[in-house]
């Protein structure tokens, strides 16, 4: 896999311009495309702010890393005021006491830079590894992030449309009803053909009902990603179009997944720092070598010299060897040791999911071309079938309710076949999210469907 470090995407100035313009000029009046609700969601989705805020953080792992290569500098100072009681012999033999009082004044400044350190060589590299693995985290949070607005958009549109078709489908069996109260009238029709369009009728008030819930909640469900209150939203554009398919297959999206997903990145910086920690605690066995330079400038430092002022220099090599700790550094390397193997179970388990998902994506993806046409072949007969029906019933070769059943057919094909296309849609970002190439081009792509 690549090991190369992903950065964090944050949104233009011009593309928070562009939203913030959007927003002024009253959104909930016009359509918000799905480029719209994802720029939105860049600035008001706090799941990926969150991710946000963490991957700035994670960055400082690095430079935390680096710092124990690097000089430490330090300074002291200290005054005091002291009384001393000071007893000795005069000239005479006499013991005699004073009490002198005096200001004791120190200063040190002290550079130390590491010569030899496996400890600080460790934590560098961890530091390196944890910071990766922060970005490779943003990086897939920033694909959910995607994932989520997008499919709660087309879920937004998907029970849009099956509202459309419930009401249509409801104001057919309204008029409908008409017709057959004409009928009756006329001694045309019988009570079976009214009573079987009454009980289609109520059943579909009450889907009606559901229909216009479920719409409600998707919408609520996206206005908490944007930010804002949803209006209305982009429709499928005429001439619903299949994106060709990859090529390679599946064989080429798993290697290219393999490479650049950023879970299975994450995973691999994750069993990287789980090393470094390893050599880390083994470094509890190996010397430590700095090389350590001080000034220092103190006055009256002492009874016997608070009389005198000194000044010291001083530098040379400082060597610590650690010889015995109770056993602690060999059960922390054991314990280094069992998270490394943990982590390296983890990233596998991770793989075989990416791969697993990814197969099913790709699956879904290749069958729904055969479906999706399928289906529209299914709606057109449908709609043709409603025609002949319509005419054979005036002929008086078919009844009330072989129409009714060819309308009920024609509803189930549209709502399978909206269905179909915004499943194929949302698929498409899940296969590449799944790949690791997921980003805001294929927003765009996946936007271009709508108008």
């Amino acid at each position: 896999m690549s090991g190369k470090t992903l950065r964090p995407r944050w949104p233009t100035k011009l593309a928070q311009a562009m939203l913030a313009c959007g927003l002024l000029v009253g959104l909930p009046a016009q359509a918000m495309s799905l480029m719209q609700a994802y720029e939105a969601a860049l600035l008001n989705d706090p799941t990926y702010l969150s991710a946000w805020q963490e991957s700035v953080g994670g960055k400082e792992y690095q430079v935390l890393g680096r710092s124990s290569l690097l000089p430490q500098l330090s300074a002291n100072y200290s005054s005091s005021r002291i009384r001393a009681d000071l007893t000795q012999p005069d000239g005479l033999g006499n013991l005699r006491t004073s009490h002198p009082v005096y200001i004791s004044h120190a200063s040190v400044v002290q550079l130390r830079q590491p010569l030899f350190s496996l400890d600080a060589w460790a934590r560098y590299k961890q530091g390196k590894a944890q910071t990766q693995y922060s970005d490779a985290q943003f990086s897939s949070r920033m694909q959910e992030m995607i994932l989520r607005v997008s499919s709660a958009y087309i879920d937004a549109l998907l029970a849009g449309e099956q509202l459309s078709l419930v009401q249509a489908q409801r104001d057919t069996l309204i008029e409908q009803m008409k017709v057959n109260d004409r009928l009756f009238e006329k001694g045309e029709g019988t009570k079976t053909d009214m009573l079987e369009t009454q009980s289609r009728l109520a059943l579909s008030e009450a889907q009606l009902l559901e229909s216009i819930d479920n719409q409600a909640n998707a919408k609520a469900t996206l206005a908490t990603l944007v930010g804002g209150d949803v209006g209305g939203l982009d429709q499928l554009r005429e001439g619903f179009r299949l994106a060709p398919l990859p090529e390679g297959g599946f064989e080429a999206l798993k290697k290219i997944a393999l490479e650049t997903n950023p879970e299975l990145q994450a995973g691999l910086f994750a069993v990287d720092a789980a090393r470094q920690e390893v050599n880390k605690a083994r470094s509890g066995h190996t010397p430590r070598v700095d090389f350590v330079a001080s000034y220092s400038k103190s006055n009256a430092d002492t009874l016997n010299t608070y009389t005198q002022e000194s000044t010291n220099r001083s530098i040379g090599v400082q060597i610590n060897i650690p010889l015995y700790s109770g056993g602690a550094v060999s059960a922390q390397s054991r314990q280094a040791v069992a998270t490394v193997e943990k982590n390296r179970n983890d990233l596998q388990a991770r793989t075989d999911k990416v791969v697993l998902e990814l197969r099913k994506d790709y699956a879904v993806v290749v069958s729904s071309s055969a479906r999706i046409r399928a289906l529209e072949k299914a709606v057109a007969s449908a709609q043709l079938l409603v025609k002949s029906t319509e005419q054979s019933i005036k002929g008086g070769v078919r009844i009330n309710l072989d129409l009714l059943n060819a309308k009920q057919q024609l509803f189930t094909s549209q709502r399978d076949l909206a269905q179909a296309r915004y499943t194929y849609l949302v698929t498409l970002l899940k296969m590449k999210a799944a790949v690791g190439t997921l980003g805001p081009d294929d927003v765009r792509e996946i936007a271009s469907y709508f108008m």
